[in-house]
């Protein structure tokens, strides 16, 4: 795929102009550079426990502001039930991920280059009839490998995980995992079911980020907050 237009590369970050969540993204992407030091495939999933909690918004965020650093980055559009990031970045998903998968082999005319400086785009492609069998296919592996060797950092947008397992399966392929909630929307429960899955396909929670959040009473307002779970024991 082309390049995106170059006028249409300056509106396609979200982060926004507030300090607190440029602040909050720059910790996160810290922490993540600390947690990922010793990983080979440096594979984050980034997903939410259920859906409108924006998982989608907080991989763009991620992706970008890591691209920053001038590692070369890669955001795969992994939800292939509900796709949005060909949206956030204004191009196509009539090529993309699912059609790479099926014609094993050939993924470098499906990514879209330079949607922000140094990130580069896969997008989900068209809506496949089988997303859990595609994204757990060998071609699956065999795609994220050859893509390791080609990108510094690859961040992959899922879909919801107590929702369906798509995110489950990449998570344990990849050297850690992003949970996404909102505050007064995400119960405890919830988060809980999330994590007993990570550890089911012996996943690793690198951190979860709660998004709308809020101190306490009388403080304002944050649009972010990164907590963080612990960084052990990264994945290859």
């Amino acid at each position: 795929m082309p390049k995106a237009k170059e006028s249409e590369r300056q509106t396609v970050t979200p982060i926004g102009e507030t300090f607190e969540i440029i602040e909050a993204y720059k910790s996160l992407r810290a922490n993540l550079l600390f947690a990922l030091a010793n990983a080979q495939k440096k594979i984050v999933v980034v997903s939410g426990a259920e859906p409108n909690v924006g998982k989608s918004t907080t991989s763009s965020n991620l992706a970008v502001m890591m691209a920053q650093t001038g590692s070369r980055v890669l955001l795969i559009d992994a939800d292939l039930r509900k796709p949005t990031l060909h949206k956030t970045f204004h191009v196509s998903r009539s090529d993309g991920l699912t059609k790479c998968l099926l014609r094993a082999g050939d993924w470098e005319s499906a990514i879209v280059k330079e949607v922000a400086p140094h990130l580069d785009l896969l997008p989900s492609g068209p809506i496949p009839p089988n997303p859990s069998e595609l994204l757990g296919s060998a071609r699956m592996v065999q795609l994220l490998n050859t893509l390791s060797e080609e990108y510094a950092y690859i961040f992959i947008d899922t879909p919801p995980i107590n929702v369906v397992t798509d995110g489950l399966i990449l998570i344990s392929r990849a050297a850690g995992a992003v949970l996404v909630t909102r505050q007064n929307q995400t119960t405890y429960d919830e988060v809980q079911e999330a994590v007993d899955g990570i550890r089911r396909v012996n996943g690793n929670l690198l951190g979860v980020v709660i998004n709308d959040y809020k101190t306490t009473a009388g403080e304002r307002q944050r649009r972010y907050y990164y907590t963080h779970y612990g960084y052990g024991n990264v994945k290859d």
